[in-house]
């Protein structure tokens, strides 16, 4: 396989890595009759390094709380996963259940219930139904293929229109590797790392301790700079396995193999982002969010991602309203440092403000602009050298009606 460029987009899943496999089954986890699958895993053939990255919401969900407790050896051979039922408030009863879902997959796999990550996402407070999810996961264990990235990225979907996958390749020392992904999200989204779970593979040789960080900085640039409601999950996770599988060499920091990984694990992972914010509950626009001239990253991040989450910049974008004031308004109370006579701000290339001054000409050419899908908004605070830009989508009539009925 030539690469024309050491790190490449391209099509592909979980299972798109050497040395991968997932299968799926249905537990009616919702218990509403459907056949739907509703539980899928996740199977290395080999040890995994492994890594996660977690909600920080102090309401934590039964699998994250097992899923911290396994990554501690920095292993696993499997991810189960379960949508409709978040397992989360749940008691002494649901950490049980995230404990015998582990075990039961370990059964199946044939590994060490600690080498197994479990994830689950739906609706809070309700008991796991463990008489069809245990064998559900059996089954699925069963079912497990090679070509069974897509339909697992189908059975983690909770009001999700469509799946989320992504990949990307680099070459190391003559050798493909190969990075897949898989999200779920739509609604609960501004993950502080909200049902957001996502799961990415990769058969290139890489050591917990350098996975943590790589990850952590990947999450950081991409799932950290989404926003679609505001509200961060109790279930949030990103898990990362690494299984060496491609026998390229091990991947050592501050190389240049290490280097193109974290592109590559980055490219992927903003892929998933932008997928998941484009798929938000209702949304019928997305936008960007560009800030320059902050002082530091962090606060450059702060203003962006305040924009992005401001409920009345997104019913804004959603009625194609010029109301720029909202933009600036929402940077000045993210805590970033500005100045008001150097700033200046920009909608769909029109400035609207610069240097303390309105520029009311460009009002009516912004107007026909914002009827756009992607609306892109650029905003300079003036006071130093520092960019980030965040991904929102708009807040609509139907966002509303599909959390009003949704645990009904």
């Amino acid at each position: 396989m030539a690469l024309t460029s050491p790190v490449e987009r391209a099509v592909g899943g979980v299972t798109t890595p050497r040395g991968f496999r997932a299968g799926t089954a249905s537990a009616d986890v919702r218990g509403d009759g459907s056949q739907r699958p509703d539980v899928a895993l996740v199977i290395s053939d080999r040890p995994a390094a492994a890594a996660g990255v977690f909600t920080r919401n102090l309401v934590r969900a039964a699998p994250v709380v097992i899923s911290q407790l396994h990554l501690k050896r920095g292993v696993a051979r499997a991810v189960v996963v379960n949508s409709g039922n978040a397992n989360a408030c749940t008691g002494a009863r649901g950490l049980g259940d995230a404990l015998r879902m582990a075990q039961a997959a370990s059964d199946a796999v044939e590994c060490a219930p600690g080498e197994v990550l479990v994830a689950s996402t739906g609706v809070i407070g309700r008991s796991m139904p463990m008489a069809r999810v245990l064998p559900a996961i059996a089954t699925a264990a069963g079912a497990a293929t090679e070509r069974g990235g897509t339909a697992a990225a189908e059975a983690i979907m909770t009001t999700d229109t469509r799946s989320k996958e992504a990949g990307a390749t680099f070459e190391a020392d003559g050798i493909v590797h190969r990075i897949g992904g898989m999200a779920k999200g739509s609604g609960m989204i501004h993950p502080d790392m909200a049902t957001l779970l996502a799961f990415v593979t990769t058969d290139a040789r890489v050591a917990p301790e350098l996975l943590r960080p790589l990850l952590q900085e990947a999450v950081r640039d991409s799932f950290n700079l989404i926003s679609v409601d505001g509200d961060t999950s109790t279930n949030d996770c990103c898990l990362l396995l690494a299984n060496g599988a491609a026998e390229g060499p091990l991947l050592e920091p501050g190389s240049t193999a290490a280097d193109l990984f974290a592109s590559a694990l980055g490219r992927v992972l903003q892929d998933l982002a932008e997928q998941v914010v484009a798929d938000g509950e209702g949304a019928t626009r997305t936008f960007s969010v560009r800030v320059t001239g902050a002082l530091d990253q962090a606060q450059a991040r702060a203003a962006a991602r305040t924009v992005t989450s401001s409920p009345l910049v997104k019913t804004a974008i959603h009625g194609g309203d010029p109301n720029w004031g909202r933009i600036l308004a929402a940077v000045g109370r993210s805590g970033a440092e500005l100045a008001l006579d150097r700033c200046r701000l920009s909608i769909q290339g029109e400035e609207m403000f610069a240097l303390g001054q309105v520029l009311e000409a460009s009002l009516q050419r912004l107007v026909p602009k914002l009827s756009q899908p992607r609306i892109a908004i650029e905003i300079n605070l003036g006071v130093g050298d520092a960019e980030a830009t965040a991904i929102g989508c708009d807040l609509s009539f139907d966002y509303v009606r599909i959390n009003a009925d949704y645990s009904t």
